[in-house]
């Protein structure tokens, strides 16, 4: 996994400019894409996985790529799926016609989240004005991805390169949540 994957899955979205970008570090509002919860047991797992085009991993706190599919490991029985934003409909019936027979639950949360690019090297930095957990590559090397906090915003953060992350929030919280990288920044640049 490399910042590679930031332009397979995560593109900046072209339409925005840059929401911050200082010596060090720059946040990027990304492109839409087609996002997908999926929940199920293990028969439902490798039958999505088939049909998706990527297998569902079954490590905590990891992601599967392939090609232009991800899939994102968010608990015991639930996963993230993403594909590109055009994707949405034949995804949506290769997983339905897949699983079928099998119980299980799969929602369309594509408009629900919006996604952020922070890169650089003080992304780790400014990410950390507000997670609460260790971002050293050491505890959370490239390719670990976690449901966590920013501030008080629950927020999925996925780590795709040594100094580049990607931070889910809900639609209804991003504003507040690039607001205050915006703010924490003001630091780095004071520094």
């Amino acid at each position: 996994m490399s910042d590679l994957l930031a332009s397979e899955i995560y593109a900046p979205d072209a339409a925005e400019t840059p929401l911050l970008a200082i010596a060090g570090v720059s946040v990027l509002k990304a492109a839409p894409v087609t996002r997908l919860s999926f929940r199920g047991r293990e028969k439902a797992r490798v039958a999505a996985g088939k049909a998706f085009g990527a297998d569902l991993p079954v490590i905590a706190m990891t992601a599967t790529v392939s090609g232009n599919r991800v899939a994102q490991w968010m608990g015991p029985d639930e996963w993230t799926l993403l594909a590109p934003e055009t994707d949405l409909s034949s995804v949506w019936e290769r997983l339905e016609g897949a699983l079928s027979a099998e119980p299980h639950a799969l929602v369309d949360i594509s408009d629900r989240q919006l996604a952020i690019l922070v890169s650089g090297e003080k992304a780790a930095w400014l990410l950390n004005s507000g997670v609460p957990i260790d971002l050293h590559e050491s505890a959370l090397p490239v390719g670990t991805v976690t449901r966590t906090l920013y501030h008080k915003v629950p927020v999925v953060l996925w780590r795709i390169g040594p100094d580049t992350f990607v931070v889910e929030a809900w639609v209804s919280f991003m504003d507040y949540v690039s607001g205050l990288l915006v703010q924490a920044a003001e630091e780095l640049k004071a520094a």
